[in-house]
């Protein structure tokens, strides 16, 4: 199988940056329309209170998987310092830890997350008459969850190569199958929320295969090799070393979410559902943004690898500005035309539309702050820098949003769900200044260790 690489370390930045990008977005959006195709089918068969059972499980499932996933950023961040660096054993043994990691992990969060969807539920306040249809959404999405887990690991490391294209060609096939069986489910049926939830672990089980056959038919270091794995301590200790940060990261920011969304569901069904729908669209602006944070953290993964540190800062400022300039224009366009891409998801509730406005206000239409964040974040992990990110971003985004909520938030007059979106644009603002006061550091370092200058 020819290896469709992407090299990184020469040619021009600007073409080299939007063709690796582009189908990481679309890989990205694909992804995305699981969960976003369980939302719709949900709502234009069963109604908006549907919608609120499965939007309310998202941050809590974010929670749960982020950790593992995180892991995966790890995997990938490795193996593009070994490419750059042309060493073809520590990507084999990268490659051959991280796919044993990723079944564990899944096997792990299965068992959670089956066991303790209902209470985890109960925590966040979701109200009596969402919950059974919430926990049993959860319990089957976590029953496959192994998958998904699979998939991020395999697709990092595709990534790492310079391989873009794969991931979304395979998103592409179990995507559409998500869609039917969404689809043939809730309809022929009578799943509804079941139906939707098995539907995505079968065509997530579809994504991971394909991902894992992709592998294995490579020719080069990155090739899977079954009968080979293993793990090799020092590999794993790396691929920790960078992605337990990550997935900490990420997790704090599920527990912040989480947080928030226990805040919502103080508002009733209506606030619910408009959040879970706006929410959903937020994602959309999402997967733009975090692609360039992706091609920041591999493009830089390599050229550190090589010592081309003259490319890293061209690489930092143009995944910015091309981060900042996707942001505004979809956040302008998402806002705009808000109540009719809320619509999509809610037929029946014009009260929640409205409440989803709200949400697209405060988050989506400044959304361009938060890939100033995300792109700074994978830059940093590129350099190599594990911690720095994570403790910044943690304290930045987590902190502040939690410190906002049990102050701010509880006085009475600003007890709204303007008040509480706020949070989100404060906290990308200020974290994203202190990441660039690290990032700069930490070049100014790299560079003065370098001999090749």
């Amino acid at each position: 199988m020819q290896n469709k690489n992407r090299n990184m370390l020469e040619g021009p930045l600007v073409s080299g940056i939007i063709r690796y990008t582009l189908p990481i977005i679309f890989t990205g959006l694909l992804q995305l329309l699981f969960n976003a195709a369980d939302l719709v089918v949900v709502g234009q068969f069963c109604g908006s209170i549907y919608v609120g059972a499965v939007g309310a499980t998202g941050p809590l499932t974010h929670l749960i998987v982020n950790l593992f996933i995180g892991l995966s950023v790890g995997a990938g961040a490795t193996v593009a310092h070994a490419l750059g660096a042309g060493d073809d054993q520590m990507v084999h043994r990268t490659v051959h830890t991280a796919i044993p990691l990723s079944v564990i992990g899944g096997v792990v969060l299965t068992f959670v997350g089956v066991q303790y969807s209902e209470t985890f539920l109960r925590m966040m306040d979701t109200p009596d008459n969402v919950l059974p249809l919430a926990t049993s959404y959860m319990e089957i999405y976590f029953a496959g969850i192994t998958f998904t887990v699979v998939y991020n690991f395999a697709a990092a490391i595709l990534r790492a190569a310079g391989d873009t294209k794969s991931p979304l060609l395979f998103l592409t096939i179990s995507g559409v199958i998500n869609v039917a069986l969404n689809i043939f489910f809730v309809t022929a049926l009578d799943m509804n929320v079941a139906g939707v939830a098995l539907a995505t672990i079968i065509s997530q089980a579809i994504s991971a295969l394909l991902v894992l056959w992709a592998l294995m038919r490579r020719t080069d270091a990155c090739r899977l090799v079954l009968s080979r794995l293993h793990f090799y301590k020092a590999h794993l200790l790396r691929i920790t070393r960078i992605g337990l940060p990550a997935g900490i990261q990420s997790s704090l920011f599920g527990i912040s979410n989480v947080i928030i969304q226990s805040s919502i569901n103080t508002f009733g069904d209506a606030v619910i559902s408009g959040n879970s729908a706006a929410g959903n669209i937020d994602g959309f602006l999402y997967v733009f943004l975090n692609a360039f944070h992706q091609t920041a953290l591999n493009f830089i993964g390599q050229n550190t690898g090589a010592r081309q540190y003259k490319r890293i800062n061209r690489i930092m400022w143009l995944c910015l500005a091309f981060s900042t300039l996707s942001g505004l224009v979809l956040g302008v366009f998402t806002y705009l035309f808000g109540p009719q891409l809320l619509g999509i998801y809610i037929t029946d509730s014009p009260e929640a539309i409205t409440y989803g406005m709200v949400r697209l206000l405060y988050i989506a239409l400044p959304y361009f702050a938060f890939g100033l964040t995300d792109v700074a974040t994978g830059a940093l992990r590129g350099l190599g820098e594990a911690m720095a990110p994570m403790v910044i971003s943690v304290l930045g985004i987590c902190g502040i949003r939690i410190f906002w909520i049990y102050t701010i938030f509880q006085i009475p007059r600003f007890h709204t769900l303007e008040c509480l979106y706020l949070s989100y644009l404060v906290s990308w603002v200020i974290t994203f200044v202190i990441q660039m006061i690290a990032y700069h550091r930490a070049y100014r370092r790299l560079c003065s260790q370098s001999p090749l200058l």
